[in-house]
């Protein structure tokens, strides 16, 4: 049974949102995850018994306090320690639980995760990436999307080995394709990171580079793991949602771009930490909950922290 601790006062909507998105989850008969709803237990009550919840699939963990969006997270997070969210690592790292899913302060999940969970060893900075929708209908993992806006090449180019394992594994590419994102496609182009990124992702064994690609090739059906710095990659996060916001107060209705309402994938994951940890927007509702536990439990299922743990001890080696 795969246990799954999911932060119910997290988001704009808490908990209702989040408990639309339990019962959509188990409507696809789902027998082998059982959620930790860890929040108010008052409010929970209140509402779960107007969803079709089986009552076994699910235990409610009290958590009297909330880390709201405001506050700085570090100090949140050791001032509120009766919060979902610090109950939330707590049980995590106490291997109550296999995976932990919030949609609250983004901030104060990273601390937990990078504090509390630590990073896989090998691993110098764990990173979050984000689904690119393509033009042919897949999806591409654009890494790194915020967390590292200052990086080095031997960052960039574990970021490659994170996102390929979790394209393969997750996203299921037999073997993903590797590219830098660059400001030309020859070899030698780019900034001083750029350029001395370039050799060490053609010379990394453990993954299927393919050389540069541009920006215009992001939305295309050439590389399956796009890698930059942070900064890079949230600048591109951004323009990518602000295209669906566009189409919509346009009335613009086209197949492609509403696959850019980034909330039917859920959240993302950190990679390069020792367990799941799956990070929501704010503004998530019911089918980015339902996302981000389906996630969770594919991560766990395929143990796709082992096979990061593996692939940086045959590095180390």
């Amino acid at each position: 049974m795969i246990r799954i601790g999911l932060d119910m006062m997290g988001g704009d909507f808490a908990p209702l949102e989040a408990v639309k998105g339990v019962e959509a989850f188990f409507a696809d008969k789902q027998e082998n995850v059982h959620l930790l709803l860890i929040g108010d237990e008052a409010k929970i009550k209140e509402i779960l018994p107007d969803f079709n919840i089986p009552a076994n699939a699910y235990s409610i963990i009290h958590a009297p306090q909330v880390i709201e969006m405001h506050e700085h997270p570090t100090k949140a997070l050791k001032e509120k320690q009766q919060s979902s969210i610090a109950i939330g690592f707590h049980l995590l790292a106490s291997d109550k639980m296999d995976a932990f899913i919030s949609a609250g302060n983004t901030g104060a999940m990273m601390v937990g995760a990078l504090f509390s969970i630590k990073a896989i060893e090998g691993v110098l900075r764990p990173t979050i990436g984000a689904y690119m929708p393509r033009e042919n209908g897949t999806l591409g993992l654009l890494v790194d999307v915020g967390l590292n806006a200052d990086c080095k090449p031997e960052n960039l180019n574990q970021f490659a080995v994170l996102g390929s394992l979790f394209a393969k594994h997750i996203l299921k590419f037999d073997d993903p394709r590797v590219g830098l994102v660059n400001i030309g496609e020859e070899e030698g182009k780019g900034n001083i990171l750029a350029q001395a990124t370039f050799p060490l992702l053609k010379e990394n064994k453990q993954i299927n580079f393919i050389g540069n690609i541009e920006g215009r090739d992001i939305l295309l059906d050439k590389a399956d793991v796009l890698v930059c710095e942070g900064f890079t990659g949230n600048v591109v996060l951004k323009l990518a949602e602000s295209i669906h916001d566009i189409t919509k107060r346009r009335n613009i209705h086209d197949e492609h771009f509403d696959r850019f309402d980034f909330e039917k994938y859920g959240g993302v994951p950190v990679l390069g930490v020792a367990k799941p940890v799956i990070i929501g927007h704010g503004i998530s509702h019911a089918t980015a909950f339902k996302n981000m536990i389906r996630i969770a439990a594919l991560m766990k299922e395929t143990d796709l922290t082992g096979k990061i743990r593996e692939s940086f001890l045959v590095t180390a080696s």
